[in-house]
């Protein structure tokens, strides 16, 4: 069930009404948490047992750390089974595809199966023939549960913070369920924090005309992220990124800045709309994006950019492994391992793992360059922007691609022809700029740093390597010529 669907609309029209006659009284919550489980199961009703079984771990884990000293293996067996549910189901095909590649880069006869087909079948089968039925399920192949990275995550925390202290015991099942799947933030966050959201759902919420209008609000404009611009340039994206050799350079490179756009507006969309119907309901919802694209750095990217995930992998990532406690390389390090799992948190695929380098090497230049006095107080800050939203574009591309050899594809395209190809205009309007640029510079009383000697060097070596890596070719006569 998604937000802008009218199955959605008819969905709540139906649990808004009751849920504003029964907020006050005893029913609120089960009336909160059957509409989730609703909301959750449209999909498929057999991925409710794993959000009922990870739920139910992690609730009873903590009751028990409640009452023993002995509070590391219950935390342990909390963790475990909730990267036990997020290993299998979204990475056990993955992690079998590459072992059978590697069995047979090296002519060993067996392969693995799919445990995830198998698994499932299996079990079926074996329920059937237990109840005397002969009938056997054939194998097939298993959909992805839809949200399980982000109610994993949501409840996996409560358990943590309830071991560092941070958090009350929670002893109503009901009303922890409820914080796991509410559903306007189950299925793509944000991804909150049991501190932040499990005091909401004690007692009555109180619901303004303020947080009507906001919610009302909020909705829209998320809704008009996701259809008017999101959908909008997804036409464009989806055939170019479907078949990057069938498109020229400037084709490929405008659809990936296209793509920046799009999946901005895409997930900011949908947290837009999640906190606006949140808000309807008495509930404030934490800010999950906060302009990215104007960050001055990858650091500062993160802190903009899907802020729930960010800071989780912060507080239960990144610090734990050490943070920036242990000296310069060891940050690096831990850095470097965040955003690795960070890539492969979102997919289970060798380009989101590129996609985590990337990042991960960007980010250490960039805090290299931000210790520098002449990047952190005379490099402009338009000029900081602009490197950085370069960055995370050219990132975007292992994001996007369908595969580690589209990406590099699409990538070969764009450095080898694309800033040469007359059919793409911004280079050349960046190299009008530069010029204008330069000449306002040589008529102004700033005349004297372009006659530095290193300033006249540098402008030599970057026009030589421009004619170099980008002039395709040059037996075009002078115009002067034709007269």
């Amino acid at each position: 069930m998604l937000f802008h669907t009218w199955v959605f609309l008819a969905f709540f029209l139906v649990f808004y009404p009751v849920y504003l006659a029964v907020k006050a009284t005893p029913l609120r919550l089960p009336w909160l948490l059957a509409a989730s489980y609703v909301f959750y199961g449209w999909w498929n009703p057999v991925y409710l047992l794993l959000i009922v079984w990870s739920t139910g771990v992690d609730y009873l884990a903590v009751l028990a750390m409640a009452r023993t000293p002995w509070k590391k293996p219950w935390l342990t067996l909390s963790i475990l089974n909730n990267l036990g549910l997020l290993g299998f189901f979204k990475y056990g095909g993955f992690l079998v595809e590459n072992l059978n590649a590697l069995a047979e880069r090296f002519d060993l006869p067996y392969a693995l199966a799919d445990p995830n087909v198998c698994f499932l079948s299996n079990g079926l089968n074996e329920a059937l023939a237990w109840l005397g039925t002969s009938y056997q399920v054939a194998d097939f192949a298993y959909l992805l549960p839809v949200g399980i990275s982000f109610y994993v995550f949501q409840s996996m925390s409560y358990s943590i913070d309830y071991y560092r202290g941070q958090v009350q015991l929670e002893r109503s099942f009901i009303r922890y369920a409820t914080f796991v799947s509410l559903f306007p933030q189950l299925v793509a966050g944000p991804i909150e924090r049991a501190s932040h959201l499990l005091p909401q759902l004690h007692g009555t919420p109180r619901i303004s005309r303020e947080d009507l209008a906001d919610g009302l609000s909020l909705f829209v404009v998320g809704l008009f992220k996701k259809v008017a611009m999101a959908d909008y340039l997804a036409m464009y994206v989806d055939p170019v990124y479907a078949a990057p050799q069938n498109h020229a350079a400037p084709a490929v490179l405008l659809a990936t800045f296209a793509f920046a756009w799009q999946i901005y507006f895409d997930f900011s969309g949908y947290t837009d709309m999640a906190r606006g119907i949140a808000r309807l309901m008495g509930f404030r919802l934490m800010l999950n994006f906060e302009n990215p694209y104007l960050a001055t750095g990858l650091g500062d990217f993160w802190r903009r950019w899907h802020i729930s995930l960010s800071t989780w992998f912060r507080d239960y990532v990144y610090i734990p492994l050490g943070g920036n406690r242990h000296g310069h390389v060891r940050t690096h390090v831990n850095m470097v391992l965040t955003m690795l799992i960070s890539g492969l948190w979102h997919g289970a695929m060798w380009t989101f793992v590129l996609w985590g380098a990337v990042h991960a090497a960007g980010r250490v230049l960039t805090r290299e360059l931000e210790r520098t006095a002449f990047y952190r107080d005379r490099v402009p800050v338009l000029a900081k922007q602009t490197l950085t939203f370069l960055v995370v574009t050219l990132a975007w591309v292992f994001f996007r691609a369908q595969s580690t050899s589209d990406a590099w594809l699409i990538l070969g395209r764009i450095f080898s022809s694309g800033l040469a190809d007359p059919a793409f205009p911004l280079l050349m309007a960046g190299l009008v700029l530069a010029i204008w640029l330069y000449q306002y510079v040589y008529e102004s009383r700033f005349r004297r740093l372009l006659s530095a000697g290193p300033v006249r060097i540098a402008l030599v070596v970057a026009m030589l390597l421009y004619m170099a890596t980008v002039v395709t070719s040059g037996n075009q006569e002078f115009i002067y010529f034709r007269f």
